[in-house]
């Protein structure tokens, strides 16, 4: 089945936006098994989305578009669509009534402009988008069957999974049960991690197809597999995902739609505990990770940032302490169970070296982490500038805490340290 995705918007064409929705959609494709053919990008012009919708409807079996659902005049999908169609445009009375009730459980008003959201080809199938006002549509224009999403990221992203998806595998005929499994670690690059999972013989066979994405600090490995049913699709995954976590080990972080922050959290709040924590340079990125998470509450006590490490000492009464090193951060982490009253305190102290941004220049992270055992440090030297060593130290920091509550070796070394 040839599929095309058609995505919409000046700020697409231009580049002032990165269209990280169109690889998120092919990307979905692939790891289901079905292929892109085309991929377009067009502004936000009628004649030229109406050229496009023409040519895709002779050139492709399936199209997803992407953007152009909102309710401003630069929003064109639904109009051009009903043009390519040669149909009205009609109010969808359900979905109108939903969007109302929607912003009446917020205490507003909807604004008139938003009822554009609603009107919809004539004879189009809604698609539901169960997060946002803008709705999906699906309409057939020329021999291709056209699906709509928002650009609203994470409104496209389940409408592709709940909704686009099964009806683009009902079409190619590919009757089965699929499934994609994640697990998210740090301090191994994509080379390695394939080295640590090769001679696995589902790979071989490909019953299982292995993937990997890497968004530094983070490298994503991902297994697809396709069967039947769903109790088939258990018995071929579940011995992979045990050699994946066998061999990756102490590296995963965590797994599918977890977070290294969530993991914390959770490791800390089933024994009771609390969290207190000082970051220099991070501009504070351990702690907005944590704090807006509902399971911080109760949870997360403290943090303070700056980027001097005499204002840390000065703030937790620790007269003299200013120099970056590990001793500086287990006494830093001390202190802030002391002061706080939190079960653990979590120090991240670094200095970067001085000069013009470049991939050579580095920084030196000391890690301190406290509890009523006594005190752990870990010290490390990353490279890559400053955007580098500034995420690195802070997915280290909260690694480090990750691997101490669950008993884990905390100074295991990692691809990214300078030897």
């Amino acid at each position: 089945m040839r599929i095309e995705i058609l995505c919409t918007g000046d700020e697409i064409l231009t580049g002032k936006t990165i269209n990280t929705n169109y690889s998120h959609i092919a990307r979905r494709l692939v790891e289901v098994g079905l292929n892109v053919t085309w991929g377009t990008t067009v502004g936000d012009d009628r004649e030229s989305l109406l050229t496009a919708f023409r040519q895709a409807a002779e050139r492709a079996d399936a199209v997803i578009v992407n953007g152009g659902l909102g309710p401003t005049v630069d929003d064109l999908s639904q109009e051009v669509a009903a043009q390519a169609a040669g149909v009205e445009l009609v109010l969808n009375e359900a979905w109108f009534a939903r969007m109302e009730e929607r912003y009446r459980q917020r205490g507003r008003v909807m604004p008139p402009n938003n009822v554009k959201q609603a009107m919809l080809p004539a004879g189009a199938e809604l698609i539901d988008n169960p997060i946002g006002t803008a709705c999906g549509f699906a309409v057939t224009l020329g021999k291709a069957r056209f699906m709509f999403t928002p650009g609203v990221p994470r409104e496209m992203r389940r409408m592709i999974d709940e909704q686009v998806l099964p009806r683009l595998l009902k079409m190619s005929g590919l009757q089965s049960v699929t499934r994609l499994k994640r697990f998210h670690s740090f301090g191994i690059g994509e080379s390695r991690a394939d080295e640590m999972l090769s001679g696995i013989p589902a790979f071989a066979d490909g019953s299982v197809k292995l993937g990997f994405q890497s968004h530094y600090p983070q490298l994503e490995t991902k297994l697809a597999a396709r069967a039947a049913t769903a109790a088939e699709l258990d018995r071929i995954l579940a011995p992979v995902e045990a050699e994946v976590r066998s061999r990756l080990g102490a590296f995963i972080l965590c797994e599918d739609n977890e977070t290294l922050e969530g993991v914390v959290l959770a490791a800390l709040a089933e024994r009771g505990g609390s969290l207190a924590l000082a970051e220099t340079f991070t501009s504070g990125n351990i702690a907005s990770r944590l704090a807006p998470l509902p399971a911080a509450e109760g949870v997360f006590r403290r943090g303070i940032v700056s980027r001097d490490t005499r204002e840390i000492a000065a703030a937790l009464g620790l007269a003299g302490e200013a120099a970056v090193s590990v001793e500086t951060a287990a006494a830093v982490a001390r202190a802030l169970c002391e002061t706080s009253g939190a079960s653990h305190g979590l120090a991240v102290l670094i200095t970067v070296d001085s000069g013009d941004d470049r991939t050579e220049l580095g920084g030196d992270i000391c890690i301190g982490i406290a509890d009523a055992d006594g005190t752990v440090t870990r010290r490390a030297r990353l490279l890559g500038g400053r955007d580098w060593v500034r995420m690195g130290a802070g997915e280290m920091g909260l690694d480090c805490l990750r691997r101490h509550l669950l008993g884990l070796p905390v100074d295991e070394r990692i691809d990214f340290e300078k030897r």
